[in-house]
């Protein structure tokens, strides 16, 4: 078996191609080009240099959410136009799953946390459970310090990682007050390549989906629906 894998969710852009064995190829960027402009030329990267061709593949795997609006959206349209181009499925990888996959020989609890804004953080707790990526919670968009007060009751180690740590780093040292350790810097952000390694577990669990049928998580609504949401209530509260 052969997964096209794609996450665009976050700061980072990836494409990987991989099987039941390898990570066959794997383009990965964190430099600030925008997801549109990058995507597709690293795909076609990952196809050139791994030479399976995407009619070869059987599955595409993508970061479904939550993350960047406009990046779920360049990651799921591209899913969307591939599969139904090639006649695919798709394998819709949550993308804290995908994110906490890459610890998956950490003992322990695993944390990933994506930066959201205003103080917020998209997490959900993971352990790995018999060789399973097993998760403890759902996925959520909360204050980070609601989060961090959840992770005590655990009373276990965690390890975090994500775009997350970057800008939380000083309160979870603050207010954590079990042992916690961070994911080294190689490790901490997304990649396609486990989002394709887990897209063939999920594939196999028979997780997928049509190319028609796929939408991303988004978890909340976007920052330009929450200001005109706000601006309306505050033209009826004005009228009123």
């Amino acid at each position: 078996m052969k997964i096209l894998g794609i996450d665009s969710s976050g700061i980072v852009a990836s494409a990987a191609i991989a099987d039941e064995k390898n990570i066959i190829a794997e383009f990965t960027v964190n430099n600030k080009q925008t997801h549109s402009q990058t995507l597709l030329p690293m795909i076609d990267m990952v196809v050139k240099m791994s030479g399976v061709k995407l009619e070869e593949v059987d599955a595409i795997a993508v970061a479904a959410g939550p993350g960047s609006f406009t990046g779920l959206r360049i990651g799921s349209s591209t899913a969307k136009g591939l599969g139904l181009a090639l006649k695919k499925p798709i394998v819709p990888i949550p993308t804290l799953d995908g994110l906490a996959y890459r610890l998956a020989a950490t003992d322990g609890i695993i944390c990933p946390i994506m930066d959201a804004r205003r103080n917020q953080v998209y997490t959900a707790i993971y352990r790995m459970e018999d060789g399973e990526l097993r998760r403890l919670s759902e996925q959520k968009a909360v204050d980070i310090h609601e989060i961090m007060e959840e992770l005590e009751r655990y009373g276990e180690k965690v390890t975090f990682l994500g775009d997350g740590v970057d800008v939380h780093r000083q309160t979870i040292e603050a207010e954590f007050k079990g042992k916690c350790d961070f994911a080294p810097e190689h490790m901490a952000k997304q990649s396609a390549g486990a989002v394709a390694a887990l897209g063939i577990v999920y594939f196999g669990q028979g997780r997928t989906e049509t190319a028609a049928e796929h939408k991303p998580i988004y978890l909340r609504k976007s920052q330009a629906e929450r200001e005109r949401e706000e601006k309306l209530k505050n033209e009826y509260t004005h009228n009123d």
